[in-house]
């Protein structure tokens, strides 16, 4: 596992950022053009325990007869990489890179389908999110990959990045609209874990969320460039500020890393976390200019205002 920050540079837009459960290999999801672009030239990134690219396109659009536009969440289960593409569920052999599933969806809704997330529960369900449908979709693999619609509600307000609790095994998604964090049990109830509301605000366009091995939530805000951690207490801290476009990360609690993708930057990075012993509510945040990735930032203004 890497030691200090690791940089991965030469991706293209990447969105999502996945460690495989035991810590040995990670992969990372390019859009490489427009988030809507039926372009076909959409690749994974695959890098070994130490975070090293072993291959740049490890699965690529229009190579060997796949099809991968704008490739964004993923999820590893069973041996397959999960990946959503567009209006498809695509699970790809996460040794070989070859494709072993392809699962259509059709909007229950007028709004077109904008596959966004993917989550995989302990008990071998796939949980999808439709950003611009307002949408969670349940997905039995064992059941040639039926799909049921979880839930769909305006209160979404656009699900983007999507989690197990993995202490109660409900379903957390942010939310991109409105920066609300949502928990929506099995049978499709919806609750606020945090609303974000008018005098309480502090997200804007949520777009990653996870856990660490304790419990504790981690959610990125791709607009105002921070990564929060919420405690098991739900006490909220900035842990990274100033970051340029952080879309959707992971965490990898084998080894306790934060996976970051960079949208704008067309770069990424792996970072170690604090234990709950050692963490500081009030210390230092860091930011990629304290590993020269960019400049230094301006003095930030106020947290409500735009970048």
């Amino acid at each position: 596992m890497p030691v200090e920050a690791t940089q991965i540079t030469g991706l293209a837009s990447p969105n999502s950022f996945v460690g495989d459960p035991s810590g040995s290999e990670y992969f990372i999801s390019n859009i490489n053009g427009e988030p809507d672009a039926r372009d076909n030239n959409g690749f994974i990134t695959k890098l070994n325990a130490e975070g090293k690219v072993t291959s740049l396109k490890f699965i690529q659009g229009g190579v060997s007869e796949v099809s991968l536009h704008a490739p964004k969440g993923m999820a590893l289960a069973g041996g397959l990489l999960y990946v959503a593409d567009l209006d498809q569920l695509k699970g790809f052999d996460k040794t070989t890179g070859e494709l072993v599933a392809t699962v259509s969806f059709s909007s229950r809704s007028q709004a077109q389908v904008s596959l966004t997330d993917v989550a995989a529960s302990s008990t071998g369900l796939l949980y999808v999110s439709d950003q611009t449908a307002n949408s969670i979709y349940r997905v039995t693999p064992t059941d040639n990959h039926r799909v049921d619609l979880l839930i769909h509600d305006d209160r979404l307000a656009g699900p983007a990045g999507i989690a197990i609790h993995p202490k109660t095994n409900h379903l957390i998604t942010v939310s991109w609209e409105k920066g609300k964090i949502l928990e929506i049990t099995q049978d499709g109830h919806l609750t606020e874990l945090e609303p974000n509301g008018f005098f309480t605000s502090r997200f804007q366009n949520l777009s990653g969320v996870d856990f660490d091995r304790w419990g504790n939530m981690y959610v990125s805000d791709f607009t105002k460039g921070k990564v929060w951690r919420m405690t098991r207490d739900h006490r909220f801290q900035v842990i990274a500020e100033h970051l340029p476009a952080p879309a959707d990360i992971g965490i990898d609690r084998a080894n306790n890393l934060i996976l970051v993708p960079y949208h704008y930057m067309h770069a990424a990075e792996m970072n170690g976390l604090e234990t709950p012993s050692s963490a500081k509510s009030k210390g230092e945040k860091r930011t990629l200019a304290d590993y020269g990735f960019i400049p230094p930032p301006p003095k930030p203004g106020a947290e409500g205002a735009n970048k």
